[in-house]
């Protein structure tokens, strides 16, 4: 009886896995996330986001791309797009120098703020010609960043048929129709307020 038992148990033990399975995952789903070193001095960011007495207007805009991937043509306003203001704090130049060394969107590496530091920012809204304003500024350098959509519309010839004459010739036949390509651009830039009560204008693009 007891041979069985033991029997049983061996069979039953050796059923169960040295060592829980990995998974590898895609390289498409592979993401690399960097954050800067230096630590985030709260105050400083505060004491810079304190309400003083100049302002900061600006237009926001981008023009389409080419398929070279070049700017050009008319501006594309950004039409109620959210701009944020960041205060540039030794935290944040670490920050915007190591997503200069590290990013790249291709190869999924991302360069992003901590939460502490993201949340002393402020936000305007453009209108539909891409102006914004943000008052009560301090003397101080800051960082302005949006995300403008648009669509880009081009036309392309598609084959639909061949028609044959008596003679042994042929004519291929197309039909125009249109495309459409979704983009997103990310406009940025900064900008410096020297005196207390100035206003200082910017093209956000």
């Amino acid at each position: 009886m007891k041979k069985i038992i033991l029997s049983v148990w061996l069979m039953m033990t050796a059923a169960i896995p040295l060592s829980a399975q990995y998974k590898e995952p895609e390289r498409k789903d592979k993401k690399e996330v960097y954050y800067p070193k230096i630590a985030f001095d709260s105050l400083l960011a505060k004491k810079m986001l304190a309400k003083g007495k100049a302002t900061i207007k600006g237009v926001a805009f981008t023009k389409a791309k080419n398929n070279l991937g070049i700017k050009g043509g008319n501006r594309i306003y950004a039409n109620q797009i959210k701009v944020v203001l960041l205060p540039v704090t030794p935290y944040f130049n670490e920050w915007f120098e190591l997503r200069k060394e590290k990013e790249s969107i291709r190869k999924r590496r991302y360069v992003y703020l901590s939460n502490a530091a993201y949340r002393y920012r402020l936000e305007a809204i453009t209108n539909s010609n891409g102006e914004f304003t943000f008052p009560e500024m301090k003397p101080g350098t800051y960082f302005l960043q949006g995300f403008l959509g648009y669509t880009k519309y081009g036309y392309y010839n598609e084959y639909t048929g061949t028609g044959y004459n008596s003679y042994g010739g042929q004519t291929n036949y197309y039909q125009q129709k249109q495309y459409s390509v979704d983009h997103e651009d990310r406009i940025e830039e900064f900008v410096e307020v020297k005196n207390d009560g100035e206003i200082v204008k910017v093209r956000l693009h």
